[in-house]
């Protein structure tokens, strides 16, 4: 078993809308995003793309459980999430233990 952490991470693209994603290393897979074939399809032409939110959850299984929940949010909500207005707990509750 690894103890690797994994993040969750929310993208702004040009057109204004937003991403969320998982990575154990967000500023690799931002970089796939921009410039690899490994990119998610949805980001495609929609760069230049901006890091706005990222916090550290733990294992994979967990990390995948939040992102889903952040991505059932309103937009406001995630607005909030990202500008500091709300925490990850006040909006995704029920996670269980996030570190960050």
């Amino acid at each position: 078993m690894t103890d690797v952490q994994y993040s969750v991470y929310i993208l702004r693209c040009a057109d204004d809308t937003y991403y969320t994603g998982i990575a154990a290393d967000v500023k690799r897979r931002v970089s796939e995003h921009e410039d690899s074939p490994r990119g998610a399809k949805y980001l495609k032409g929609r760069g230049p793309l901006t890091l706005v939110y990222s916090s550290v959850i733990g294992d994979r299984s967990a990390a995948s459980r939040i992102e889903y929940r952040i991505k059932r949010l309103s937009r406001s909500r995630k607005q909030a999430l990202i500008d500091g207005r709300s925490s990850l707990p006040e909006l995704v509750p029920d996670q269980g233990s996030v570190a960050g």
